[in-house]
């Protein structure tokens, strides 16, 4: 993880450059996440851009410069809800087209098995595995315990496992 201390700082009074390379540093994370959690890559950007334009309007409230990255995901993470909470609709399939090149799926069946799960599952899911997070850091920002983190996880995972795993009786 990088040290975002002096740019917070520089952002706390007023830098909007300093605000742009610390939003340079997580925009791909905040995005994919998002994308993977709403499943729709409008309301992915307009939960990313929901969430940096509160991060800068509140980055003078953080009180821990090294906890930025922790802390914009939290509000991405809240953004994210929100927005899963306003859904009328039964999940399905991805709507639209999300290959990114670095987070190609293999197989069409692991896409399939990952559009099933519920969207809280994708979102921690997302989190560990696109963003990279610790049970310890998604535990901060989803407001949940680290061991429940790391027992949800392990469920999912067992769970895409055996969904993907051929019958061999």
């Amino acid at each position: 993880m990088n040290d975002f201390s002096a740019d917070v700082r520089l952002a706390q009074q007023g830098s909007s450059e300093a605000f742009s390379r610390l939003y340079a540093t997580v925009y791909k994370d905040m995005y994919h996440i998002a994308l993977y959690s709403l499943r729709n890559s409008h309301d992915a950007s307009d939960a990313v851009s929901d969430t940096v334009l509160d991060a800068f309007c509140t980055i003078k409230k953080l009180k821990n410069p090294e906890s930025f990255r922790g802390w914009i995901m939290k509000i991405l993470s809240a953004k994210i809800k929100r927005m899963q909470r306003n859904y009328f609709e039964v999940p399905g399939e991805l709507k639209e087209d999300t290959s990114i090149s670095e987070f190609d799926f293999e197989s069409v069946e692991l896409r399939e098995s990952i559009d099933k799960l519920d969207t809280g599952s994708r979102l921690l899911l997302s989190m560990s595995v696109l963003g990279g997070y610790s049970s310890e850091e998604i535990s901060k920002i989803c407001d949940i315990k680290a061991s429940t983190v790391r027992a949800r996880l392990s469920g999912i995972k067992k769970a895409l496992r055996l969904q993907l795993t051929p019958d061999v009786s």
